[in-house]
C-alpha cells in the first residue's frame, strides 16, 4: 500500500478525493441516519448528505480537467442543486465555499487549500439563519482552525487533512457537551459524523487505500442521438418554443464583472420579444448559467454577446420532449398567485390539491426534496409569486436555498414545520387580499396557533423529556416535543390529547390517517374523541402517508 503523496492539488486528484469522501460516506450513511436525537424512524441525515455530495460528483464524473478551480466550480452547482435536508444544504454551502476559494488556481498546495477551507467556513456560517454550536458547522470550522494553525508551507495535502480529520473527530466526540438535546439523547451530531467520514474517505485515499463501493445516484442523462422525427413535421406549428440553455461567460471587454446583476439578463428573458418563461438564470463570478423556454432563442443568443462569449448552447424543439413537457403544461393559465407544498401520501397531497395547491413537492420524513426538485416544481407553474410549504423543519433550508435560485417568479417560503400547520394554513389563506405582505402576514397567523401532533413508532429503547421509550412503541410528539409512549395505538393518541394542557379551549381536531391505520382503528379513534371531547368537533382523512400513523390538526 504506497501513500499518495501530494505537494500539490490539481483537478483530477481532487475529483477522486471527493468521489472516495462520497463513497465512504455512502458505505456508512445507515450509521448516520441512526443518530437521529429523536427514535423516530426518520433518520435521514445519512442518506440527505450522501445523496447532496453524490449529486456534486456525478456533475464531474466525465470530466477529464486538471483545473482545480474549473472542477471546483462544477462540483459546487452539482452539490448545490441536489442538496437535500438542512445537513445536505450545510454541506452543499461547505464545498461551495472550498470552491470559491479554489476558483482562481489551477493547482493549490496545503496553505492554499487552507484558506480555501476558511472561507468554507464562513460561507457556510453565513448560509444558515442562527448557526447553531455542537452541529456540522463547529466540527468543521475546528477541523479547519485547527489544521491551519499546523500547517506550513512544506506541509502536504496529506498532512492537511490528517490533521483535519484528527480535529474533526475530537470535535465530533465533543458535540455532545455542547447541546443538550444530544447528550440527554446520548448521541453524537449526526451531520459531523457525516462529514468525518467524507474527509475519512479522502484520508483513506491520500494513504493508498482503495475506497470501494457505488454511489447510489443517477448519471446526467445525454441527449440521445436518435431523433423522432415525427414528433415536429414539415406541417406542424411551433407550440412549445425551444427550451434554450447555455453558459455565459461575461467578458471584461464588455461588463465591470464584479458589479454585473444578472437580472438585466432576466428582465430582458422576461419582458423584451423574448417572452421567455421557465427561466433560471444563476451568476457565479463571471460566468451566467441560463435556461429559458423561448420561441425565439435567435434573439437571445444576439443579445447575449452583448455581455460576454457562450461556452456551451444547448437549444432543442420541446415538441421533441413529449416525456417531460405536454401540451397541457404549456396551457396553464398565468395567475398572480400559486402554491407549492411538500407531500407524502395520495390521500395527503389529493387534499391539499382540492385545497388549491398547483404543484405538490413528493417529499417526507424519510426522503426529502432537493433545491432542484422544489425548481422543477417552480417551473410548471405560470404565476408572478409562488408561496411555498415546506412542512418539515428539515426541508425550510432546501426550500430556501431554491428561491434564491429560481427567478422567473417571486418565491415566498412559509417555514412550516409539520402537515398540520400546512393543513390549518391552506384551509385559510385568501388571495383576494391581493398583496403579498398581507397574504404572507395572514398566512403565518392562521397556523400559528396551531398545535400539531404525530404519532410514530420508536426505533429504540432511550429517555427522552422524562419519557420512558421502549423500541417499536408508539410515540406521541405534541410541537415537536415526545410527550408519551405506550405500545398501543388507540391508547397514544389519547395520551397526546391529554397532554395539551388547553384541550379544554380547542374547537377542531382533524386527524390525517396513515397507510398503517387500520378502518377499525380510525373508527376508534375517533369515537375517542367524541366520547372523552365532545365539546370538540372531528375531521378525518385517509392520508395514505408512511411511517407517521396519525398526522393531528388540533385547533
Amino acid at each position: 500500500m504506497d501513500t499518495r503523496e501530494l505537494k500539490q492539488l490539481n483537478g483530477s486528484e481532487f475529483k477522486e478525493l471527493v468521489k472516495c469522501g462520497a463513497l465512504n460516506l455512502r458505505a456508512n450513511y445507515q450509521e448516520v441516519d441512526n443518530l437521529n436525537v429523536f427514535p423516530v424512524p426518520d433518520g435521514d441525515t445519512g442518506t440527505n448528505m450522501c445523496r447532496t455530495i453524490e449529486s456534486g460528483v456525478v456533475n464531474i464524473e466525465n470530466k477529464n480537467e486538471n483545473n482545480i478551480g474549473k472542477i471546483g466550480k462544477d462540483l459546487s452547482k452539482g452539490m448545490l442543486m441536489g442538496a437535500r435536508g438542512n445537513s445536505g444544504v450545510i454541506l452543499s454551502q461547505i464545498f461551495r465555499g472550498i470552491c470559491k476559494g479554489l476558483a482562481t488556481y489551477e493547482t493549490v498546495g496545503a496553505i492554499e487549500l487552507g484558506e480555501a477551507f476558511k472561507t468554507g467556513v464562513k460561507q457556510a456560517y453565513e448560509a444558515v439563519v442562527t448557526p447553531v454550536e455542537g452541529t456540522i458547522l463547529t466540527v468543521f470550522r475546528e477541523a479547519t482552525e485547527y489544521a491551519c494553525a499546523n500547517i506550513n508551507e512544506t506541509s502536504t495535502i496529506n498532512e492537511f487533512f490528517e490533521l483535519h480529520l484528527k480535529q474533526a473527530l475530537i470535535s465530533l466526540k465533543n458535540t455532545k457537551e455542547l447541546l443538550p438535546v444530544l447528550k440527554e439523547a446520548d448521541v453524537i451530531d449526526s451531520g459531523g459524523c457525516g462529514y468525518c467520514y467524507i474527509v475519512k474517505g479522502i484520508v483513506k485515499y491520500l494513504d493508498g487505500e482503495e475506497v470501494v463501493g457505488n454511489l447510489e445516484v443517477e448519471a446526467n442523462k445525454t441527449t440521445s442521438n436518435e431523433i423522432d422525427f415525427d414528433a415536429f413535421t414539415a406541417n406542424d406549428v411551433l407550440k412549445f418554443g425551444y427550451c434554450t440553455e447555455f453558459i455565459l461567460r461575461l467578458q471584461n471587454s464588455k461588463v465591470d464583472i464584479p458589479s454585473f446583476d444578472e437580472n438585466i439578463i432576466i428582465d430582458y428573458l422576461q419582458h423584451s420579444k423574448v417572452k421567455g418563461d421557465s427561466i433560471v438564470c444563476l451568476k457565479d463570478e463571471d460566468v451566467i448559467k441560463v435556461h429559458v423556454h423561448t420561441k425565439n432563442p435567435g434573439l437571445v443568443l444576439t443579445k447575449m454577446r452583448e455581455y460576454g462569449e457562450f461556452l456551451t448552447i444547448k437549444i432543442e424543439n420541446m415538441a421533441l420532449q413529449h416525456n417531460e413537457i405536454t401540451e397541457e403544461e404549456e396551457k396553464i393559465p398565468h395567475k398572480k398567485f400559486a402554491i407549492v407544498a411538500v407531500a407524502s401520501g395520495e390521500g395527503l397531497a389529493n387534499q391539499f390539491k382540492e385545497f388549491g395547491v398547483d404543484q405538490i413537492v413528493s417529499g417526507n420524513n424519510t426522503m426529502n426534496p432537493s433545491t432542484e426538485d422544489f425548481i422543477s416544481a417552480y417551473k410548471k407553474i405560470n404565476a408572478d409569486h409562488i408561496f411555498v410549504f415546506p412542512n418539515n423543519k428539515n426541508i425550510i433550508l432546501a426550500a430556501k436555498q431554491s428561491a434564491q435560485l429560481y427567478k422567473a417568479a417571486e418565491i415566498h417560503v412559509i417555514e412550516t414545520k409539520t402537515i398540520p400547520q400546512c393543513y390549518s394554513a391552506l384551509t385559510m389563506i385568501d388571495f383576494s387580499i391581493d398583496d403579498v405582505d398581507q397574504i404572507i402576514e395572514s398566512i403565518n397567523e392562521s397556523f400559528a396557533n396551531v398545535t400539531s401532533g404525530e404519532v410514530t413508532y420508536s426505533i429504540r429503547d432511550c429517555t427522552i423529556n422524562n419519557v420512558d421509550i421502549h423500541k417499536d412503541d408508539y410515540m406521541a410528539i405534541v410541537n415537536g416535543q415526545i410527550v408519551a409512549s405506550v405500545n398501543d395505538k388507540i391508547q397514544i393518541l389519547k395520551s397526546l390529547l391529554d397532554s395539551i394542557e388547553d384541550i379544554k379551549e380547542k374547537q377542531v381536531i382533524v386527524l390525517i390517517f396513515g397507510s398503517d391505520v387500520t378502518d377499525v382503528e380510525k373508527e376508534k379513534s375517533i369515537e375517542l374523541i367524541t366520547s372523552n371531547y365532545p365539546w370538540i368537533e372531528v375531521g378525518s382523512f385517509d392520508g395514505g402517508q408512511s411511517v407517521y400513523s396519525y398526522f393531528i390538526d388540533i385547533e
